[in-house]
Protein backbone atom coordinates (compact mmCIF):
# COMPACT_ATOMS: atom_id res chain seq x y z
CA UNK A 1 0.00 0.00 0.00
CA UNK A 2 2.53 2.28 0.22
CA UNK A 3 3.09 2.75 -3.09
CA UNK A 4 -0.18 4.37 -3.52
CA UNK A 5 -0.13 6.44 -0.11
CA UNK A 6 3.42 7.99 -0.96
CA UNK A 7 2.16 9.90 -3.49
CA UNK A 8 -0.63 11.30 -1.61
CA UNK A 9 1.47 12.13 1.16
CA UNK A 10 3.14 14.07 -0.63
CA UNK A 11 0.81 16.01 -2.33
CA UNK A 12 -0.92 16.57 1.50
CA UNK A 13 2.37 18.10 3.02
CA UNK A 14 2.73 20.33 -0.65
CA UNK A 15 -0.96 21.56 -0.55
CA UNK A 16 -0.45 22.79 2.99
CA UNK A 17 0.75 25.84 1.89
CA UNK A 18 -2.61 26.27 -0.99
CA UNK A 19 -5.36 27.76 0.43
CA UNK A 20 -7.94 24.61 0.79
CA UNK A 21 -10.55 24.00 -1.92
CA UNK A 22 -11.68 20.76 -1.43
CA UNK A 23 -15.76 20.42 -1.23
CA UNK A 24 -16.15 17.86 1.01
CA UNK A 25 -15.10 16.88 4.72
CA UNK A 26 -13.20 14.37 4.78
CA UNK A 27 -10.66 16.22 1.60
CA UNK A 28 -10.13 14.71 -1.85
CA UNK A 29 -6.52 13.31 -0.15
CA UNK A 30 -7.81 12.28 3.13
CA UNK A 31 -10.49 10.24 1.59
CA UNK A 32 -8.19 8.64 -0.21
CA UNK A 33 -5.30 7.77 2.11
CA UNK A 34 -8.66 6.60 4.63
CA UNK A 35 -9.35 4.36 1.54
CA UNK A 36 -5.83 2.92 0.97
CA UNK A 37 -5.30 2.07 4.47
CA UNK A 38 -8.68 0.41 5.24
CA UNK A 39 -9.16 -1.37 2.03
CA UNK A 40 -7.51 -4.29 0.81
CA UNK A 41 -8.25 -4.06 -3.14
CA UNK A 42 -6.21 -1.33 -4.26
CA UNK A 43 -8.23 -1.33 -7.55
CA UNK A 44 -11.35 -0.57 -5.57
CA UNK A 45 -10.05 1.86 -3.65
CA UNK A 46 -8.35 3.44 -6.66
CA UNK A 47 -11.89 3.41 -8.38
CA UNK A 48 -13.61 5.08 -4.94
CA UNK A 49 -10.85 8.00 -5.17
CA UNK A 50 -11.21 8.48 -8.44
CA UNK A 51 -14.88 8.71 -8.24
CA UNK A 52 -14.90 11.13 -5.36
CA UNK A 53 -12.21 13.40 -7.06
CA UNK A 54 -14.11 13.97 -10.17
CA UNK A 55 -17.47 14.70 -8.00
CA UNK A 56 -15.18 17.42 -6.49
CA UNK A 57 -16.31 20.45 -8.31
CA UNK A 58 -19.39 23.10 -8.56
CA UNK A 59 -21.95 20.84 -10.27
CA UNK A 60 -21.97 19.19 -7.13
CA UNK A 61 -22.85 20.11 -3.69
CA UNK A 62 -20.13 18.34 -1.39
CA UNK A 63 -20.50 17.99 2.35
CA UNK A 64 -19.69 14.80 4.10
CA UNK A 65 -18.59 12.06 2.47
CA UNK A 66 -17.00 9.19 4.51
CA UNK A 67 -15.34 6.64 2.72
CA UNK A 68 -17.54 3.48 2.30
CA UNK A 69 -15.71 -0.05 2.19
CA UNK A 70 -16.72 -3.85 1.98
CA UNK A 71 -15.59 -5.59 5.65
CA UNK A 72 -15.70 -8.37 7.48
CA UNK A 73 -15.25 -8.06 11.32
CA UNK A 74 -13.26 -10.83 12.77
CA UNK A 75 -15.00 -13.07 15.93
CA UNK A 76 -15.46 -11.60 19.00
CA UNK A 77 -12.97 -13.95 20.95
CA UNK A 78 -10.16 -12.47 18.33
CA UNK A 79 -10.50 -9.10 19.66
CA UNK A 80 -11.41 -9.82 23.98
CA UNK A 81 -7.91 -10.78 24.48
CA UNK A 82 -5.70 -8.26 23.01
CA UNK A 83 -4.92 -4.22 23.77
CA UNK A 84 -6.44 -2.79 20.09
CA UNK A 85 -4.98 0.98 19.53
CA UNK A 86 -7.77 2.06 17.00
CA UNK A 87 -7.10 4.17 14.09
CA UNK A 88 -10.36 4.41 12.25
CA UNK A 89 -13.65 3.26 13.37
CA UNK A 90 -16.08 1.23 11.30
CA UNK A 91 -19.48 2.24 11.47
CA UNK A 92 -22.15 0.20 10.06
CA UNK A 93 -24.20 1.05 7.08
CA UNK A 94 -25.69 -1.73 5.49
CA UNK A 95 -25.29 -5.58 5.43
CA UNK A 96 -21.78 -5.87 4.45
CA UNK A 97 -20.48 -1.85 3.52
CA UNK A 98 -19.19 0.32 6.18
CA UNK A 99 -18.36 3.72 6.95
CA UNK A 100 -14.73 4.70 7.74
CA UNK A 101 -14.32 7.28 10.65
CA UNK A 102 -10.89 8.46 11.79
CA UNK A 103 -10.05 8.83 15.21
CA UNK A 104 -7.74 12.01 15.40
CA UNK A 105 -6.72 11.15 18.89
CA UNK A 106 -4.51 8.10 17.53
CA UNK A 107 -1.49 10.13 16.95
CA UNK A 108 -1.69 11.66 19.96
CA UNK A 109 -1.95 8.46 21.44
CA UNK A 110 0.98 6.64 20.26
CA UNK A 111 2.98 9.37 21.15
CA UNK A 112 2.27 9.12 24.64
CA UNK A 113 4.11 7.02 26.65
CA UNK A 114 3.24 4.78 30.15
CA UNK A 115 3.93 6.53 33.24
Amino acid sequence: MKFFTAPIKAYQYISKMLPNNCRYYPSCSNYAMWHFETNHRPDKALAATATRILRCNQLFKGGIDYPIISYRPKPLFYLCCSKIKVKYWIIPKTNDKYYVIKDFNFENDSTQHPA
